[in-house]
């Protein structure tokens, strides 16, 4: 049975599509009254007592897992480290993720340096790149070609891009719920690939080139560091191992702390038009949980109040949870929370069903 809670106010309708047009003359207005009664109760000013605690845990954390790493030496017993160091990685990531939405500094070139000093120099994945396609994202998410983590690739998304495929393609996407975990132990390589390729991409300003270079300085200290410190204290056969362990455990941790954001939630399409605080809402959908649950998923398990108000600080999110929720219920806007397990049943529901069609042409199979 689900356990989803979905908030619709005093007027309750099936599907996104009665919800996305406000009353006329009202479009935007919405969002305007919630963003200043937030902005009333202070959730959106800074917290630098909780990042400077935040980062410096971390940092020490991270430090202790390297240290940990050049005690043992050549053991197989770094295999636990290489699970400890995944889970700092991807703790790193979010403190990245955090600065790229300024929610650390009042600066933005304060927020830039944290996030290129996380992302970059300390887990590997190019700030940049990250930063331009995450930007998108929160524009228009679930938003067909326009968003581009729904964008065709591995997984198809939308029913057209999987009657797209043929052959290999066409067979993944058949099978695409049952292959998903196992495909996340490759995102984090994924990532490191991607944001390699667009650095080495020589398009842009000379602004922009100037800032590539000095991404792709800290993310090459970073890769020789890290295949340095593997190979020098490993042996090759337990470096490639842990490697392997490491970065499959990163991508799968990453990758399980993103998919229920908006995985199976509402889809527009792409000259469909809708305003920002229903756009935002209805492709979004929260995770209940405690505080265990904010510091495993990093904040996002309050995705609906972290693309309302992106720049809102971490900690702040749960307190304008229930402002947020309310405002929605008054205004017959579903705000959708459902616990982590069956958020992942929702999203594997979902990519089953877009290879649906896939799976009665049996040519295919063929």
């Amino acid at each position: 049975m689900s356990t989803d809670t979905v908030y619709r106010g005093p007027d309750p309708t099936a599907g996104h599509a009665a919800t996305t047009k406000p009353p006329p003359g009202t479009r935007g207005s919405d969002y305007a009254v919630l963003s200043r009664a937030v902005r009333r109760s202070g959730l959106l000013k800074r917290r630098p007592g909780y990042y400077t605690a935040k980062i410096a845990v971390n940092f020490l954390l991270l430090a202790a897992g390297w240290a940990a790493f050049a005690v043992i030496g050549q053991s197989w017993w770094q295999l636990l480290t290489a699970a400890f160091l995944a889970v700092m990685f991807t703790q790193t990531g979010f403190i990245g993720h955090d600065a790229g939405h300024h929610q650390i500094a009042g600066s933005k070139r304060a927020n830039n340096l944290l996030g290129r000093v996380h992302a970059d120099l300390l887990i590997g994945l190019s700030y940049g790149w990250w930063i331009a396609k995450h930007n998108r994202h929160h524009s228009h998410p679930n938003h067909v070609d326009r968003d581009p983590d729904i964008a065709d690739g591995a997984i198809a998304f939308t029913e057209d891009h999987a009657r797209a495929r043929s052959g290999a393609h066409a067979w993944l996407a058949r099978h695409q719920a049952w292959l998903f975990f196992p495909m996340l132990l490759l995102e984090g390589l994924a990532l490191h690939v991607a944001g390699v390729r667009a650095l080495i991409d020589r398009t842009g300003t000379a602004k922009s080139r100037t800032t590539k270079a000095g991404e792709a300085g800290l993310l090459t200290a970073h890769l020789g560091g890290y295949l340095a410190a593997l190979f020098l204290v490993l042996t090759p056969v337990q470096a490639v191992v842990f490697l392997l362990v490491h970065q499959g455990l990163f991508g799968l941790y990453m990758g399980c702390s993103f998919a229920p954001n908006h995985k199976g939630m509402a889809l527009f399409g792409k000259d469909e038009k809708v305003d920002f605080l229903r756009r935002q809402v209805l492709t979004s959908r929260n995770i209940r949980g405690h505080r265990l649950t904010d510091f495993a998923l990093g904040g996002l398990n309050y995705q609906i109040e972290h693309h309302l108000f992106p720049s809102m600080p971490r900690p702040s999110l749960r307190h304008a949870q229930e402002i947020v929720r309310t405002y929605c219920a008054g205004h017959g806007i579903a705000y959708h929370e459902t616990g982590l397990l069956d958020s992942y049943a929702q999203v594997l529901r979902h990519l089953h069903a877009v290879g649906g069609p896939l799976r009665l042409r049996p040519e295919l199979e063929y």
